[in-house]
């Protein structure tokens, strides 16, 4: 493993190498480091350090964490109890809200520029800002600079409900890139067996799974989705320290016990990690602090690992076990006029 200071956030590259020739060989990386809370452009510009700082090291495809863009409010109440809502509340919402992006917009202009000057794959959480609702959101960009498309968190979990909407069939993309194809499942999402296997469908082969989840037992799911998928899983976290955050009383960190936890103390542990369709840990994880972390995917591994086992191939049952996919758009507003001309044709 080769360790290097990079950029002024110094961030530990790690590394893992040594492919067998005749193999076709993706480097991929994936980030693990915080938000600047509340302050989207400072965000944008350590997202291209992070970009330009993994290019260097020859990466094909990298991958950021769950909300990167925007930010995961940990601890934050945003003032809910049931039945009332306090005005600190809804000012933390607004604030919050003044920091999520458009999809497509600006920042994802921005984004697809990078992508496009690094000559890599990009995968970006971000909090997609659509009128007065926000999604936890993945887009993604290919290596020729073009904004490919997003993926919106089906279900929000426990409190996140209160500040995200609900995504739809709509936005469960599989891409074909040149690396290989490529989609994203977020966090807790990873425990739906119905949506894996949604993805496992449309042929995933590069499963990323932002999270925010640090637990040592998220390591145990993210292997079993690699062998069960047959595909490389990449999970990146942030790493957190409360200082991360804005300070009290600006923003109210809860959920640590009685106490405000100290500047320097821990809140997101990262975890970030690597793993091959042999369920082999190829990088990661790493729980020491901001990283990236990268490693040489020998594509080939996913043919092996199917012949073993293929979920939606000839480990199947469709005689007796299937699944239906709603993939089209659910609008809660739907005006005729926007489906027809007056030919009868659609516009």
């Amino acid at each position: 493993m080769i360790e290097m200071a990079e950029s002024k956030e110094a961030v530990i590259a790690e590394v893992e190498m040594g492919m067998a020739l005749g193999t076709r060989s993706v480097r991929a990386t994936v980030v693990q480091a915080s938000t600047i809370f509340y302050d989207t452009p400072a965000t944008l510009e350590k997202a291209e350090r992070l970009i330009a700082d993994a290019a260097a090291q020859g990466s094909q495809l990298v991958v950021f964490p769950e909300a990167f863009i925007g930010g995961y409010p940990r601890g934050n109440t945003f003032g809910v109890v049931i039945g009332t809502r306090t005005p600190k509340g809804k000012e933390d919402f607004r604030k919050y809200h003044g920091s999520a992006i458009d999809v497509p917009g600006p920042e994802t202009d921005r984004l697809a520029a990078l992508a496009g000057r690094y000559k890599l794959s990009l995968v970006m959480g971000v909090i997609e800002r659509a009128g007065g609702t926000l999604y936890c959101t993945v887009v993604f960009f290919d290596s020729g600079g073009e904004y490919l498309g997003k993926h919106r968190k089906l279900m929000p979990t426990a409190s996140e409900r209160l500040i995200w909407g609900f995504g739809d069939g709509s936005t469960l993309p599989v891409f074909d890139t040149s690396v290989g194809k490529l989609g994203a499942v977020i966090c807790w999402e990873n425990r739906m067996p119905l949506l894996r296997t949604a993805m496992y469908g449309k042929g995933i082969e590069l499963y990323c799974a932002p999270t925010a989840d640090a637990r040592r037992s998220w390591q145990a799911s993210m292997i079993h989705i690699a062998l069960e998928g047959g595909c490389f899983v990449l999970s990146a976290n942030q790493f957190c320290r409360r200082h991360d955050y804005p300070p009290a009383p600006e923003y109210i960190y809860s959920g640590l016990g009685e106490t405000e936890p100290g500047p320097e103390e821990v809140v997101c542990a990262g975890g970030s990690v690597i793993i091959s369709p042999a369920g082999t840990i190829l990088a990661g994880p790493n729980f020491d602090g901001e990283a990236l972390i990268t490693a040489d995917l020998d594509m080939t591994d996913i043919v092996r690992a199917k012949f073993d086992f293929d979920v939606v191939g000839h480990y199947s049952r469709p005689d007796v076990l299937s699944l239906i996919v709603r993939d089209q758009p659910c609008h809660p507003v739907t005006f005729t006029s926007d489906l027809l001309s007056p030919m009868g044709g659609k516009t």
